[in-house]
């Protein structure tokens, strides 16, 4: 039931990123770049998961450095609509693109709190 609640929470978001570009009163397709953050997200915290030894720390040279690279990609992918507005290439549709980064982010935070949590996490569980 969660894998569904996330399902559809990734598509709302996504709804709303696409809408931003879609719309004819839009009608730029700038905006899309964001879908490179949220392919590049999970990325770091894969990886530091993987490399990290010592699983019973409380904090971890590896994961921190793959939380502080995972900030930077969600920053930067709240901020290039922003910098994309005030060149004015997508004045309205930025509201619905930071929409979309919201929701889209908290469902990737939501996937890794529900099936990331535990040492015996395996992909054949969903």
């Amino acid at each position: 039931m969660t894998l569904v609640g996330l399902s559809f929470s990734g598509a709302i978001g996504l709804t709303f990123l696409l809408l931003g570009c879609a719309l004819e009163q839009y009608g730029v397709y700038w905006p899309l770049f964001v879908l490179i953050f949220y392919i590049l997200s999970p990325i770091p915290t894969f990886i530091s998961r993987r490399l990290s030894d010592d699983s019973d720390a409380a904090s971890n040279a590896c994961r921190e450095l793959a939380c502080f690279f995972t900030t930077g990609i969600v920053v930067s992918a709240f901020g290039l609509p922003i910098i994309l507005a005030r060149v004015a290439l997508v004045m309205g549709a930025c509201g619905l693109v930071m929409a979309g980064n919201a929701v889209i982010f908290l469902t990737i935070l939501g996937f890794f709190l529900v099936f990331g949590g535990g040492d015996d996490f395996s992909w054949e569980q969903w």
